[in-house]
């Protein structure tokens, strides 16, 4: 059992340090490169080969030397000689000489001799365009035009990809021309979704007198996937410590990130700071925002634990704001944090809080530019209808600040990943 003053009410700010501060990145595994999409290279790659491997032309067109249509123009055209018509993957063996040209495939090496490719779509002619025929040009083509040189990409040894880059579709290709089949990343911590109550019915039952679905499992199982992480749902638990506690440690065995729902306040039924308390070292309980207050925070054999509240949107709103950016570091991103809009708020709040609220609403541009956040109606943390609606939360500073129409306020996108610009 540790201590802890289980009236302090701990800032966002130090929570967040503090968990942060108790978290690294996790262990490194190697993936196949498509599944590496959106994921942080662990390790620095380097290319095997020069890329581009040869010099090729980047256009259907023909290759020859600039200077011989330097004074092409349509009043006085210049034809060559059609000495050859090479595709992809073959090889024009001659040397370009003066007077000559080679018709030429995208991705085609550049023959010797040729220092420039003119597109097709800029000559004309005779009969079908191949060997023994005819080309006109009239205009110039400067040296290089329409010429990917040899290792203009990189050169063998060459980083291509530092280690903590997050993997674009383009970063799968470009891992794949230079010899990678699989990937070093961060591997995607498993995430146990524990909710407690003895009201909680299943998705298929017909709640009876004094029960509810249970939809926070499955809420927070889908914040845990959206973050990246690969959730476990574990079974419902009644209002019993005993089974709660051995839950919890259970979980926090198999999984990297423990996320309980529910029993977090101070009733006579919620027991999860103590069974918390009982297994692991905690560090807090409550958090001076609003909705989400009563939350618990433990180190349960390493794993970090949650303890969020019970009420939906005050979960999925702890779980964005303590547990999202555990789950980014743990895979080694650097960006933790949503982006941040300012904005005027439209509308307002009766209600003045001391903790600083975290307000569902939407941010949207106005015609003159300028950026205006309106509140959902509906604020209470009971529901996720507001959630399901918003694309952030709207910021109130805690100390007793009023929400009033046209205040000015930052708004916390949840339509935006962590790293984008706005």
């Amino acid at each position: 059992m540790t201590t802890f003053d289980p009236q302090t009410m701990i800032s966002v700010e130090d929570a967040r340090t503090l968990i942060l501060g108790s978290v690294e990145p996790g262990p490194v595994e190697e993936v196949d490169i498509v599944q590496a999409l959106g994921r942080v290279v662990a390790r620095d790659l380097a290319s095997d080969i020069d890329i581009a491997p040869f010099d090729n032309t980047a256009m259907d067109g023909f290759a020859l030397i600039a200077t011989d249509i330097e004074a092409a123009s349509a009043d006085a055209p210049v034809t060559l000689r059609i000495v050859a018509h090479v595709g992809a993957g073959s090889v024009y063996e001659q040397t370009v000489q003066p007077g000559e040209a080679v018709r030429i495939m995208t991705g085609a090496p550049i023959p010797a001799g040729a220092d420039t490719v003119v597109k097709v779509e800029d000559v004309t002619w005779s009969g079908t365009g191949t060997v023994g025929d005819t080309v006109t040009f009239a205009a110039s083509n400067p040296v290089g035009r329409n010429i990917r040189y040899h290792g203009e990409e990189c050169k063998a040894g060459d980083v291509v990809i530092s280690a903590g880059e997050i993997i674009s579709s383009s970063g799968v290709g470009l891992m794949a021309s230079t010899g990678y089949a699989t990937a070093p990343v961060y591997a995607r911590p498993r995430v146990g979704v524990i909710s407690l109550g003895s009201e909680l019915v299943g998705i298929g039952d017909k709640p009876g007198p004094g029960q509810i679905r249970n939809s926070n499992c499955y809420s927070l199982a889908a914040e845990a996937a959206s973050a990246g992480a690969i959730p476990v749902i574990y079974p419902t638990c009644e209002d019993d410590q005993d089974l709660i506690t051995a839950t919890v440690k259970k979980a926090c065995a198999e999984c990297d990130v423990v996320v309980s729902s529910g029993g977090a306040s101070g009733g006579d039924f919620d027991y999860i700071t103590q069974a918390a308390d009982a297994i692991g070292k905690v560090f807090f309980k409550y958090v001076n925002m609003r909705p989400g207050k009563s939350q618990t925070y433990a180190l349960v054999d390493g794993t970090p634990f949650f303890g969020l509240a019970g009420n939906p949107a005050a979960a999925t709103i702890g779980f964005e704001m303590l547990v999202r950016p555990v789950l980014r570091k743990m895979q080694g991103y650097a960006a933790l944090d949503r982006p941040l809009t300012k904005a005027v708020l439209s509308g307002g709040v009766k209600k003045v809080e001391k903790r600083r609220s975290y307000l569902r609403g939407r941010v949207e541009r106005q015609a003159d530019g300028t950026m205006l956040a309106k509140l959902a109606k509906n604020q209470s943390s009971a529901l996720l209808g507001a959630m399901q609606h918003a694309n952030c939360l709207v910021i109130i500073p805690e100390g007793g600040v009023a929400a009033v129409d046209g205040m000015d306020v930052e708004c916390m996108r949840l339509d935006m990943e962590e790293g984008t610009e706005v």
